[in-house]
C-alpha cells in the first residue's frame, strides 16, 4: 500500500496526481491498487491548461441561531483535538521552509484555523481575514469549501463550518465564528479525478461569518484584515502561512506547529509550479519552498509582508505541492535533491474578483 498526505500535504500518489481531497483524513490514507509508473520530470512541454472566468456558487451554511448553535456545540474541545497530528519527541527545528510562526502583530488575528466537516468527516483547513464591505469574509482553498470524495466524485458543500482566528493550542483567543454563506467558482464543482489538473486555478473559495456570540463582526472583534491582491506578479519573494497537521520533512513531524496546534509559516521566493507532462498545472501555480502539510490549505500567500506589523497582500492561497531540482527543473517527489513546494493560484480579476465581490456583499 502506498501512504498518502491529503491535499495540501503534497505527497503524490503514483500516477501523480494528489487524490482531491481534503484534511478530512487525519495525516494519512492509503490507495488501493497497483502503482504506476511514477511521472516524468521534465516540465510539460505543449499549452498548459487556461483558466477561465468564473461563475459564482454558493451555499447556505448555518443561517438561523438554532443551526449557529448546533455547529458551536459540534465542535468540542475533544473532537478539535482529535483532528490533530501526534506529537513527537524531535527537537526544536526550523528553516524558511517552515517554522513556528511566533511573534504577535495583526498576522495571528487574521490567520485562523478553518473547521469542518467534508464527506462525514471532521477535517481542518486555514483561512485569513481579508478586508471586505460585510467585515465577516475568509478566503480558503476551494477544497476546503466544496469537495468530492476519494475517487473524486459526488460533490458536497462542507458542513459544520467553523472559523477561529488566533487558535492556539486549543485557546480562541478572538473567539468562535460559524459559517453563514459558501463561494465557490462553478467551475471547481464539476472537477473530477481524472481531470483534476485543469481545475485547480480555481481551487480558492470565500466563507461568510456570522457575527460571534456577542454579536461582534469579524474584522471588528479580530481588528485587522489583510489586503486581498488581484492580478499581482507571482515572481515575489512570499510569506506563506498555515495550520499543517504533518510535515514533509521527518526531523519536524510532531512538532506543535505541524500538528494543528499552532501557527507555521514559510518564506522565499515564489516559483511557479507548471506539474509534469502526464499532469500539467494550469498557469500561475505558485509557491515557496514548504515542509507544511495538510491543514495548510488555504492558508494565504501573502506578498509585500511587514513581520512588524503583520500585514501584506493575500495574492493567493496553499493548495497542493510541487517539486523542484536544484537547477529549478521539475522533479519527482523521491528524486535526490528533490526540493518540495507548497504551491497554489495567484489570485486574478477573472477567478477571484467575482467570489470574493458576491462574497463582500453579502450582508
Amino acid at each position: 500500500m502506498t501512504t498518502l498526505f491529503d491535499r495540501a500535504g503534497g505527497q503524490q500518489r503514483p500516477a501523480g496526481r494528489q487524490l482531491r481531497r481534503t484534511a478530512a483524513l487525519a495525516v494519512t490514507v492509503f490507495a488501493l491498487g497497483t502503482a504506476l509508473p511514477a511521472p516524468a520530470s521534465a516540465a510539460p512541454s505543449g499549452p498548459r491548461p487556461a483558466t477561465a472566468p468564473a461563475e459564482v456558487a454558493v451555499h447556505d451554511q448555518a443561517v438561523g441561531e438554532a443551526d449557529q448553535k448546533a455547529v458551536l456545540d459540534y465542535w468540542t474541545p475533544q473532537r478539535i483535538a482529535a483532528l490533530n497530528g501526534k506529537p513527537s519527541d524531535n527537537p526544536p527545528r526550523s528553516g524558511p521552509d517552515g517554522a513556528p510562526w511566533t511573534s504577535g502583530s495583526a498576522l495571528t488575528r487574521t490567520v485562523g484555523r478553518l473547521f469542518f466537516t467534508d464527506h462525514g468527516e471532521d477535517s481542518s483547513c486555514t483561512a485569513t481575514v481579508v478586508d471586505s464591505a460585510n467585515g465577516s469574509t475568509v478566503v480558503t482553498a476551494g477544497h476546503c469549501v466544496n469537495n468530492g470524495n476519494l475517487l473524486g466524485e459526488d460533490n458536497q458543500w462542507s458542513t459544520h463550518m467553523m472559523f477561529v482566528p488566533g487558535y492556539h493550542d486549543g485557546a480562541a483567543p478572538y473567539g468562535k465564528f460559524v459559517g453563514r454563506l459558501g463561494v465557490a467558482a462553478a467551475t471547481w464543482l464539476k472537477n473530477d479525478a481524472q481531470h483534476s489538473e485543469k481545475f485547480d486555478g480555481y481551487d480558492q473559495a470565500f466563507v461568510v461569518l456570522n457575527r460571534d456570540a456577542q454579536g461582534g463582526r469579524l474584522q471588528d472583534v479580530v481588528g485587522a484584515a489583510q489586503k486581498i491582491g488581484l492580478d499581482e506578479p507571482g515572481d515575489r519573494p512570499v510569506y506563506q502561512f498555515g495550520y499543517p497537521r504533518a510535515a514533509s520533512d521527518p526531523a519536524r513531524e510532531g512538532l506543535p506547529e505541524y500538528t494543528g496546534a499552532r501557527l507555521a509559516y514559510c518564506t522565499g521566493q515564489a516559483k511557479e509550479y507548471p506539474g509534469t507532462p502526464d499532469w500539467p498545472e494550469p498557469k500561475d501555480q505558485w509557491g515557496t519552498a514548504c515542509v507544511m502539510g495538510g491543514g495548510s490549505s488555504g492558508g494565504p500567500r501573502i506578498a509585500g509582508f511587514d513581520p512588524k506589523s503583520g500585514l501584506g497582500t493575500v495574492v493567493g492561497d496553499n493548495t497542493t505541492s510541487g517539486f523542484f531540482d536544484s537547477a529549478g527543473q521539475v522533479c519527482a517527489d523521491d528524486a535526490p535533491g528533490c526540493v518540495r513546494h507548497l504551491v497554489g493560484p495567484q489570485f486574478t480579476s477573472d477567478v477571484t474578483g467575482p467570489l470574493y465581490e458576491r462574497a463582500q456583499r453579502t450582508t
